[in-house]
């Protein structure tokens, strides 16, 4: 390691939560300015619409996801990304069982808690 970089890590299934039925959460590492999180999702998962202040980038690892916003909707699979402008209404459901990095900027206080 160089520079100055802080090793803030966990392994595979450490610390995962279950924020709600079919959604499981890993907070992996963060600073203040962003944050890296692993979500896996069972397949017929609908989370709830929301929005937040931050802006969002995700990965997805593996199966596929519908995405709902103001725009319009699109489904992704493995190895697509997309943004998510902050205070963009959105909502997310598994089409499959799935797993998404997501990166948020600022860091997500609610999730560090």
């Amino acid at each position: 390691m160089s520079g100055n970089a802080i090793p803030v890590s966990a392994s595979k299934d450490e610390g995962m939560s279950t924020p709600e039925p079919g959604l499981r959460r890993q907070v992996m590492s963060y600073s203040p300015a962003m944050m890296l999180v692993r979500h896996t999702m069972i397949k017929g998962w609908v989370g709830a619409r929301h929005s937040h202040p931050h802006e969002q980038m995700v990965y997805m690892l593996r199966g596929r996801i519908r995405f709902e916003h103001s725009g319009g909707v699109f489904e992704v699979g493995p190895g697509d990304s997309f943004l998510v402008p902050g205070n963009v209404e959105h909502q997310a459901s598994a089409l499959e069982d799935s797993e998404v990095l997501d990166i948020f900027t600022p860091m997500r206080e609610d999730y560090a808690a």
